[in-house]
């Protein structure tokens, strides 16, 4: 059965496309001067998502590593540890761990990629290799933090996450 529009029952709601509303929690996470609660984040998204499916979002970004969370009183506060391309590449990079044969893949999605896309991906590769090279070339190590952690901004080192499990039975005030 359809959903039905909160404005008009009669209207079936639009359904959203996937990772959409990953997106735009992490959107309104990047907008916020500070970590926020989740009740800001409803707010911030027009108040038309249930707290608990906004909660569910925000549990879900940080198991992706998109988010940090920190206890604030008896509640969390949240922050944006990635951007929304970084939660794309994560996607991306998840995707391809889990396949048998990651040249086949590779080699399939670069063949299909537009002539445009697959100049960029050459300069970025390049641009890679040169990095590499450079930090290789003066006896440092290169750091594979950035990769790990799907180009997040970690703002300044790795983030210590508590050890609680953020089900949406968790407190936020």
């Amino acid at each position: 059965m359809a959903q039905r529009n909160r404005e008009d029952p009669h209207r079936p709601s639009r359904r959203r496309g996937q990772g959409e509303l990953e997106s735009q929690v992490l959107g309104a996470l990047r907008e916020a001067e500070a970590p926020v609660t989740a009740a800001w984040v409803q707010e911030r998204l027009g108040g038309d998502l249930a707290y608990t499916t906004v909660v569910t979002i925000l549990t879900r970004l940080l198991a992706k590593d998109a988010v940090a969370r920190e206890r604030r009183g008896r509640s969390f506060v949240w922050r944006p540890t990635a951007d929304v391309a970084g939660l794309a590449a994560l996607k991306m990079r998840r995707l391809l761990d889990g396949e048998s044969d990651r040249e086949a893949v590779l080699a399939s999605f670069v063949t299909a990629l537009p002539p445009d896309d697959e100049q960029v991906l050459r300069a970025l590769l390049e641009t890679a290799h040169a990095t590499d090279g450079a930090a290789a070339s003066d006896g440092s190590e290169v750091s594979d933090g950035a990769a790990a952690s799907g180009g997040a901004d970690t703002e300044g080192g790795a983030d210590v996450v508590d050890g609680t499990d953020g089900a949406p039975g968790d407190t936020e005030d």
